[in-house]
This record gives C-alpha cells, structure tokens and sequence, in this order.
C-alpha cells in the first residue's frame, strides 16, 4: 500500500478522512494555482523534469501546499522525508539529514526534506538545516500559512524560492467536491450520494476556501444521511446547517490575519465607511479577538484620524473600553460597534497628530530651548529676583480671557505645528485661531488649503 492506497473496512468506511483520500496524486488531478503550477510555468517544468529547487510554499490553509508538496515527491527519484514542525525537533531532522548524508554517499540519491509548518520552528531550529540546504545534502520544501518574510530566517529564505498559494475559488472547491461524490475508489461514489446545489454551496461557503474543511464537510454529511427506499442518501441544506453548526474562522490572533485585520479596520474607520468597519469588527470579535485590544486601537483612531473634527470620538471609544471591562463580552460587542460606526461616519481631520510629528522632530533635532522667564514658576524669593515670572500676562485679565504674549523659545517664536482644518467642529477651532493668531496663518499659509 502506497501514500495513497487506503483500504475499506467491512462496515463500509475508511481507515482515512475523505480529505486525505482524495489528495491528488499528480498534476493533472491538482486543482487550482494555476499561476505556479500552470502549462509552461517554472514549477511545473522542474516538477516534470525531477530537478527541484529548495522551495518555500506559503498559502492559507487548504489551498494544497502539502498535497503539492507530495505530488512533487512522486515526481522525483529523491527519498522524500516528510516532517511536521508541531511535533519534530531538532533531533528529528539531525536524523534525517544524516540518513540523507549516507544515501547519497551510498548511491547517489538525494533527499526531499518536507517541513510542514515552517513556521513553527524556531530560529535556532531553522538555522540547525541551513548549512544541509546550502551543501546539497538535503533539498527543502517548507510549508507555511505565516509570512515567510516575519517567519522564516532570511539565510534560508534567501536560498529558497518562494511560491505563494491562492485561496481556492468556489468553482475549485465544487470540482474537488463533485469529483469526491462520485470517486468509488476513494471517495464516495460508492455511497451513491446525491446533494443540493444550496447544500453544496452552504458548504463551500462555510469552508473558508479550505478544501481540506470543505471535504470533511461533504463527509460527515454523507455519513450521517441515511438511505432512503432507493438506497439514495440525500444530503439537503437543513441536515448540512444541523451537521455544521458553527463556522470555523480563519483568523490567527497572534499572525499574520491579526495584523491584516485590525488595519483594515483602522483604514476603513479613516475611510469613513461604517459597512466595511463594522465587517471587519466583527471578523475579529467572532474570531474570539482579545475585545480591549480593539477599543485600544479605536482610541488610536480617534485621535489620529477624528481629531479635533470631533472631540467627542474620544470618549465614547473610551466609553465602549469601559463598557468592555463593566459588561464583557457578547454583550460589549454592540459598544465597540457603535464606536465603530461613530468614529467613521465622524468627520476626520489628522490635525493633531501632524502637529504632534511636528512637534516631535523639533524636539528631537532642535536645542532643547530655555523656557521664556516670564513662563517659569516663582515659588522662591531668589527666583523672583531673578525675574522668574516677571511679565506674565494672566489671560483671564483680558477681555475675552486672552492676550496676546510670547509662548514658544525666541529661537523657535515663529514657528508653527498646529493647522486646523475646517470640518467638523475645526471649524470653529479654525475661526478663533484665525482671530487670535492671524499672524501665524499669513506666514505658515491658509491650513483649510490643504483640506481635501
């Protein structure tokens, strides 16, 4: 019995899931990545020709790494030694290199080394294969869901080629699901299995474009629809939606996925499209996201994004936050939802934080410029006499409680950071800057110029 000879027991099932059964065994059976695997592109020529290179494969899951990986195997006259980064350590691969030392001193064959989840071994364990990579002894195929660039070492990325895997489609997903009904060899044409097309597409739906979950999927509806008088099972939308009860969601919280995801989200907020923000809130509460993380970078947005256009957005974020700690979640998710929704149907303006950045660079590259004498505290005699406050005009004094006085270092007086724009309530913060500081808008430019 080969990699993919499986036997049926005498109750009629399998001694393996569906979705291992039904793994191609060659190219031609392979569905999907036609970009990498498509007549006349490199891989598909070093698979046919035997001659691989040391390749990276990274794809979400289900959209056929390994299933590649071992196609490319049965193509080769290389041993291929397969092991999973979630259970092997060092010691496992320092075996299988020095097996592949002795093959190939022995009679010349080389070695496959498969790693699946690459991107679960650490550094040290990742720099333990470099030098076989870079010798010949071993070729490596490496699988991963992570980013190769965060989660591989650059010495072995460098020396890999790195192809990136789609997502199977929907129609990808109905092929290898309608050539499973009606495989008898290994899959379920010998259930005489029918399906409807909403059953079908509920599946594939559900999926996440995971051929792997889309086909156990299949399986375990089958296996629970019993015969009717014609010996027919019949697998409907109502017994695939009982079977499948909650959707598994593609979502890593410590990855790749929580990093996209949260800056869709910001990016939307900044987009001022409430439906977008609010999908993406809910792809990560669903997802079982830490829900003050959220708020955390929904205060972020309010003040880098909402500004002064609405100083409001700033404490109804902080409001969902504490509504997150009072309630906990589900209940909480409708409070971050509404400041979802308030802070992108809010006007924006990144006011602040520009000047904020203004701000920064001079302090960081400027001298650090002595405080104005009439703006430092008095508290003693000696400082008095010294003329520590001397000057100081107390706005409250003054008609309309201000006065005009120098603020900023002498080095630095002119200088300005602050351009309001004129949305939302800016506006009005734009009006009174105009009136007590005209000064400042001659010399640095019209700030509503730069408002889109």
């Amino acid at each position: 019995m080969d990699l993919f000879d499986y036997k049926m027991s005498q109750d009629g099932s399998f001694d393996a899931p569906l979705a291992s059964r039904m793994r191609p065994r060659s190219l031609d059976e392979y569905v999907g990545q036609e970009h990498i695997i498509g007549q006349g592109r490199a891989l598909r020529k070093a698979i046919e020709s035997g001659k691989l290179p040391s390749i990276i494969f990274w794809g979400p899951p289900g959209s056929g790494k390994t299933t590649l990986a071992n196609i490319m195997a049965n193509s080769s006259d290389a041993c291929f030694a397969p092991v999973s980064a979630v259970t092997a350590g060092v010691g496992d691969v320092r075996k299988i290199i020095n097996e592949a030392r002795d093959r190939l001193k022995m009679n010349g064959q080389h070695t496959i080394l498969f790693i699946d989840e690459i991107h679960r071994f650490n550094k040290a364990q990742q720099d333990s294969i470099l030098p076989f990579v870079e010798d010949g002894t071993v070729t490596l195929i490496g699988a991963t869901t992570e980013n190769p660039s965060f989660s591989v070492i650059s010495p072995l990325l460098s020396r890999s080629q790195v192809y990136i895997l789609k997502a199977l489609s929907d129609d990808d997903l109905k092929t290898i699901l309608n050539r499973a009904l009606n495989d008898k060899e290994r899959g379920l044409g010998s259930f005489n299995c029918s399906i409807d097309d909403d059953a079908l597409n509920h599946i594939i739906g559900i999926s996440n474009n995971d051929a792997r979950s889309a086909l156990n999927a299949l399986e375990a509806s089958a296996m629970t629809t019993l015969p009717d008088e014609n010996g027919v099972r019949h697998i409907t939308l109502s017994l695939v939606e009982d079977i499948l009860q909650q959707r598994s969601l593609l979502y890593d919280k410590n990855g790749e996925q929580h990093y996209d995801i949260i800056s869709a989200l910001h990016k939307t907020i900044r987009g001022s499209d409430p439906d977008a923000a609010l999908y993406w809130l809910a792809r990560m509460l669903e997802a079982g996201e830490d829900p003050l993380y959220i708020a955390r970078r929904l205060v972020r947005a309010a003040t880098e994004d909402v500004g002064m256009a609405d100083p409001q957005a700033l404490p109804i974020c902080i409001a969902a936050q504490q509504t997150v700690q009072f309630l906990g979640m589900p209940e909480a998710n409708l409070a971050l939802a509404e400041a979802v929704v308030y802070l992108a149907t809010a006007p924006k303006s990144n006011s602040v934080y520009m000047a904020y950045g203004r701000v920064q660079r001079e302090v960081s590259k400027g001298r650090n410029e002595p405080v104005p004498l009439h703006l430092r505290n008095a508290p003693t005699k000696l400082m008095k006499d010294n003329d520590y406050g001397k000057g100081y005009k107390y706005a409250h004094d003054y008609p309309g409680h201000f006065v005009r006085q120098q603020n900023l270092p002498d080095a630095i007086k002119d200088k300005t950071f602050y351009f309001p724009t004129t949305l939302g309530y800016e506006k009005t913060v734009t009006a009174r800057m105009r009136y007590w500081w005209p000064e400042r808008f001659q010399k640095s430019g019209d700030p509503s110029d730069d408002v889109v």
